[in-house]
């Protein structure tokens, strides 16, 4: 089964969120914004991860140079699209934020 993940990244934390190919939320956490520690912790999870979606910010470069380099496919979001499509959820939270990035990557919106 395909999985995907949204990173809300801030500069100390990313929010995480692993969603299925059905949309389920399989898993949700929070980890340093390191990519060694976003890797290591979707490494343990046993997930077969399709797409890694984040938010174009200052870490982007950084992350998505780290996660390549460990073998994930990462997807760059623009972030004033990605705010557009996040505007429409009521509760807005950096963990509610990771769970539309990665829905926004599972039905198509970003490749």
């Amino acid at each position: 089964m395909s999985y995907y993940v949204g990173l809300d990244v801030s500069l100390k934390t990313v929010f995480i969120c692993i969603v299925n190919a059905k949309g389920k939320v399989v898993r949700e956490d929070a980890v340093e914004s390191k990519p060694e520690e976003i890797s290591s912790y979707l490494k343990q999870t046993g997930y077969e991860i399709t797409q890694i979606g984040l938010e174009s910010g200052n870490l982007t470069h950084y992350l998505k140079k780290g996660l390549q380099k460990a073998g994930y496919d990462v997807v760059v979001m623009e972030a004033r699209k990605m705010a557009a499509i996040l505007a429409t959820i009521i509760n807005k939270t950096d963990k509610n934020d990771a769970r539309g990035i990665a829905e926004a990557l599972r039905v198509g919106h970003f490749r």
